[in-house]
């Protein structure tokens, strides 16, 4: 997870990213690394906060990528509102192209 500045607006940003590695650490050492250059790059700051998630799939059309669970006792509307519909994402449309696309749902 990144912080990024734009003008007077501090923004989070979180990035999906692949890594071929033999444990979870030695991919989220991998990833931080491209994480400080990353952040370099857009004049932001790594947050130091990184997950892993084993690959079950092969990287293919509908193949799971990342998977996270929290426990809740919220209905799905209190739930959804609370940690991702909360008003202060950035949401983008895409021009009609040829692409890979992740979704997350």
């Amino acid at each position: 997870m990144f912080r990024l500045q734009f003008g007077d607006d501090q923004v989070y940003k979180e990035r999906i990213t692949l890594w071929r590695a033999t444990d979870m650490d030695a991919a989220i050492e991998l990833a931080e690394t491209e994480a400080l250059e990353y952040a370099a790059d857009l004049d932001g700051e790594y947050t130091g906060f990184a997950q892993a998630n084993q690959l079950w799939d092969q990287t293919e059309p509908g193949a799971e990528v990342f998977s996270f669970m929290r426990s809740s006792r919220l209905d799905i509307e209190d739930y959804l509102d609370h940690f991702f519909d909360t008003g202060t994402g950035r949401q983008q449309g895409w021009p009609s192209i040829d692409c890979q696309l992740l979704v997350v749902y």
